[in-house]
């Protein structure tokens, strides 16, 4: 492969990445803020400080509107993780390349998986008993917004 080919394939990988981030990120947290007004009657605020309190507990609730940014910040921060980890194992794991709807419900399922029993368990969010019907509604949200999208995209990249 040639230098320009290499640059070229890598600007082409860092350019889908980002916008898969970018897209998935943001039909993530707009079904969220959906989700939470449904069950609320209120606006996204919650949804963010929620996410703020990962990192800062109770803090994040009533402090200033800073959390609102930091909510948003980290939620966009760990899609890109999730965007840049499936791109890396597209072209690896054989199962995700078989067909786009079992790879977009594997991918929802790990997700929801790994942010439900891992990572909000070891934060300093609040907890919430696991209630089967939340948890079928949540990974049906991470199919639909983040798995169908990036196995599209992935798929179309790794095709070329």
């Amino acid at each position: 492969m040639t230098n320009a080919n290499y640059a070229y394939n890598k600007a082409s990988a860092i350019k889908t990445i980002l916008l898969a981030w970018l897209l998935v990120g943001s039909l993530d947290i707009l079904a969220a803020f959906v989700d939470y007004y449904i069950k609320s009657g209120n606006g996204p605020e919650g949804v963010l400080r929620f996410i703020a309190s990962g990192v800062f507990g109770k803090d994040a609730f009533g402090a200033d509107n800073s959390m609102i940014w930091i909510g948003l910040l980290l939620h966009f921060f760990i899609a890109l993780l999730f965007t840049i980890i499936f791109f890396l194992l597209y072209p690896k794991v054989k199962f995700l390349r078989i067909n786009i709807a079992l790879s977009a419900i594997i991918i929802g399922i790990i997700i929801w998986f790994i942010m439900n029993r891992v990572v909000v368990p070891l934060s300093n969010a609040p907890k919430f008993p696991f209630n089967p019907v939340n948890a079928i509604k949540a990974t049906l949200i991470l199919t639909f917004m983040i798995g169908f999208p990036l196995s599209i995209i992935f798929k179309q990249y790794y095709a070329r």
